[in-house]
């Protein structure tokens, strides 16, 4: 165990670089962007920005720095330290291969400072300056900070505020789930052919073809406009919880903010979730009992007399489960990263509404540390999965 371990950790660390460098140069080559306002601006010949503006945004998002040591910046914090260029303060560090060298005046913490006439030096002192903070690396869980979304705060701050909803979306909905998908996978495993079977099959393939959007659209056109027009008992269609108080009928006043105010809000995004999810639970737990039915040895207990309870829970369902864990592997991830459409659709503040924000805004830091942290997810996500299969099948050996 303890040889595997250590050979998957040595994996796992090349595959979130390798990973890193590919999220990286995508993102780097996305549309958009702080530079891509003055090329439109110059392009169409109007509002011509001079030299100054394009240097200071360019040292504002580090665009000065060449992109091998941006990428090393970003990810371990190397080269580093806050310069001023001229009268102008700034984060970027001149580097070799910058395309503006000239002379850098170097601020500490100590307020002591340095001039160096050479621009393109190697490394600078680690400092703060203006309030900002120098990032260490997103390697040692610093995420920098954020351009547009919370400009010029940590990234690490607007995580946590969002991070929470997303645990509790994500990890009630996927414990229901696999609550609900797995009882039905088995019980309709058992029952094969029946009209059980034949009902939940046909629903798990509607679950699984209709698109997210479309039924979290439904659910907001059924149980919050329609059934509010109609005076019934309605849903709020968006947000986590209300700007202000409403009523409900039946219910009466709802507070804004209040728990129930956030229950009404959560009850819609996890509905959709767990119909989603449960589509491809029970499909995948009813094919791998099927096959596990009609091992050699599920026949020969039942030819022994065992209790078909018995030989369904302890002889069937255990191994049955072995493939199933497989999936159990993008649960970790998922816990944090969210439901891109679902929280999109309900509008619900959570990590999934931040990566697309961050994308929609270009504020590709916040993107970029949203990706990062998944991607160490899920590949702890395999691990625990290969774990996790010597606790299920005891035959499993791990060398």
């Amino acid at each position: 165990m303890t040889a595997f371990l250590i050979r998957r950790l040595l994996q796992m660390f090349v595959v979130v670089i390798l990973s890193s460098i590919a999220s990286y140069a995508i993102l780097n080559l996305a549309p958009g962007g702080p530079l891509s306002f003055l090329a439109e601006t110059q392009n169409s010949g109007a509002n011509r920005i001079d030299q100054e503006d394009r240097q200071r945004i360019q040292a504002r998002f580090e665009l000065d720095v060449a992109l091998p040591y941006r990428f090393t910046r970003w990810l371990v914090g190397e080269p580093r330290g806050p310069i001023t260029i001229g009268d102008q303060q700034y984060l970027a560090d001149l580097v070799v291969g910058c395309q503006q060298p000239g002379q850098v005046r170097l601020r500490y913490p100590d307020g002591s400072s340095e001039i160096i006439e050479e621009g393109c030096v190697n490394d600078l002192t680690l400092g703060e300056l203006e309030g900002r903070r120098v990032s260490r690396g997103i390697l040692l869980g610093d995420f920098g900070l954020s351009t547009v979304m919370l400009r010029d705060r940590p990234i690490s701050q607007l995580i946590e505020s969002r991070l929470p909803y997303t645990l509790w979306l994500m990890g009630i909905s996927t414990l229901i789930s696999i609550l609900i998908g797995v009882a039905i996978g088995v019980y309709s495993a058992v029952n094969q052919y029946s009209r059980f079977d034949y009902a939940m099959t046909t629903l798990a393939f509607l679950g699984a073809s209709l698109p997210t959007f479309f039924i979290g659209i439904i659910f907001i056109l059924l149980f919050a406009i329609l059934a509010k027009e109609a005076g019934l008992p309605y849903l709020p269609p968006g947000n986590a919880t209300s700007a202000r108080d409403y009523v409900i009928p039946l219910i009466g006043e709802v507070e804004a903010g209040s728990t129930l105010d956030l229950v009404l809000h959560f009850i819609m995004p996890c509905t959709v979730l767990v119909l989603v999810n449960v589509a491809t639970w029970s499909r995948f737990v009813r094919a791998s009992m099927l096959e596990v039915l009609r091992a050699d040895y599920v026949r020969t207990a039942r030819a022994k007399g065992v209790r078909e309870r018995l030989v369904v829970l302890k002889h069937s369902l255990r191994n049955a489960l072995i493939p199933f864990v497989t999936l159990l592997a993008g649960v970790l991830p998922s816990l944090f990263a969210g439901a891109l459409v679902t929280e999109t659709i309900f509008n619900w503040p959570g990590m999934g509404r931040l990566f697309v924000d961050a994308l929609g805004r270009f504020d590709y830091a916040v993107a970029m540390a949203v990706l990062f942290i998944t991607i160490v997810l899920t590949l702890i996500g395999y691990l625990l999965s290969d774990i996790l299969y010597t606790v299920v099948d005891p035959r499993i050996q791990l060398t």
